[in-house]
C-alpha cells in the first residue's frame, strides 16, 4: 500500500473543515447559552437578595416610626398637662 498523496490529504482536510465548522458553531452557541443562563440565574439571585434586604429595612423603618409616634403622643400628652397647669397658675 502506498501512502496518501497530497490531494487526498487536502481532500480530508477540506472535509474535516466542512463538517467541523457546524459542530464548532453549535458548540460555541451552546456554551454561550449556558453562560447566559448562569449569568441570568446569578442576577435573579442577587435581585431576590436585594428585595429581601429592602423588605427587612422597610420593616425596621416601620417599627422605628411606630416607636417615634408613640413617644410623640406621650410628649403631646405631657405638653397638654403642662399647659393646663400654667393656665391654672396664671
Amino acid at each position: 500500500m502506498k501512502g496518501t498523496s497530497m490531494s487526498e490529504q487536502l481532500y480530508l482536510i477540506s472535509m474535516g473543515a466542512l463538517f467541523g465548522t457546524p459542530l464548532l458553531i453549535f458548540g460555541m452557541k451552546y456554551l454561550s447559552a449556558a453562560y447566559q443562563a448562569r449569568a441570568r440565574t446569578a442576577n435573579e439571585d442577587a435581585y431576590k437578595e436585594l428585595a429581601q434586604k429592602a423588605a427587612a429595612a422597610q420593616s425596621e423603618s416601620a417599627a422605628s416610626l411606630a416607636v417615634i409616634q408613640g413617644e410623640l403622643s406621650d410628649v403631646r400628652t405631657r405638653l397638654a398637662a403642662v399647659e393646663k397647669i400654667l393656665k391654672d397658675v396664671g
